[in-house]
């Protein structure tokens, strides 16, 4: 995923290519079909080239023989309402993989004031007899993979055109028994930091 992030950064693929590699790589399950998504990539300009991995060498960006999965990260925050209520919002830095489990209880996940850290963001939601809605700004990328049991489990925005490459990207993983998971983008809610950011990142 850093290497499409990157090479969408330097205008070595252009947004659609980004968005339809992107859907694939969550659907990978090896090393080898990695490969595929990257190797076909120019090589990147810059200084730091020669001392970074080659395009095509998903391994070797991740630093091992195995194809990373979202199990592999820890969870390093939780959110958890059990007949009760829980949120997380305002001006926050959400980890790159959060925990939400909500129990006949409501849980409310606003990522429209929020500092990202890092390119991707994912958010596990387990609902049962619940309700948890997550919202990002109108200018995030946005993927959604679950499904409910007699409940819903709903991702609204995805492929909105205007979606900037640069944009961090927040996946939301579900699972929905008698309960709703909904993810939507909040009208009117941009990050505006993005380019600088993003200067930031290649200058860094």
């Amino acid at each position: 995923a850093q290497i499409l992030a990157d090479a969408v950064a330097e205008g070595r693929l252009n947004a659609e290519e980004h968005s339809e590699r992107l859907d694939t790589l969550y659907a990978v399950k090896t090393v080898g079909e990695l490969e595929l998504l990257v190797r076909d990539l120019p090589a990147p300009a810059g200084p730091n080239s020669a001392t970074a991995p080659a395009p095509g060498s998903a391994a070797a960006a991740f630093g091992h023989s195995a194809a990373p999965s979202s199990a592999a990260v820890p969870f390093a925050e939780s959110v958890v309402a059990v007949c009760s209520s829980s949120s997380r919002r305002g001006r926050w830095r959400p980890a790159a993989r959060t925990r939400a489990v909500s129990v006949m209880g409501d849980i409310t996940i606003d990522l429209t004031e929020a500092v990202f850290e890092q390119q991707i963001t994912e958010i596990d939601v387990t609902c049962v007899l619940g309700n948890v809605e997550i919202l990002v700004p109108e200018n995030v990328t946005l993927r959604g993979y679950g499904n409910g049991v007699l409940g819903n489990f709903e991702v609204r925005g995805e492929g909105r055109p205007q979606i900037e490459p640069q944009a961090p990207v927040v996946i939301v993983r579900g699972f929905s028994l008698l309960g709703n998971i909904e993810a939507r983008p909040k009208l009117g809610a941009r990050l505006v930091d993005l380019a600088l950011r993003l200067r930031k990142r290649l200058e860094g």
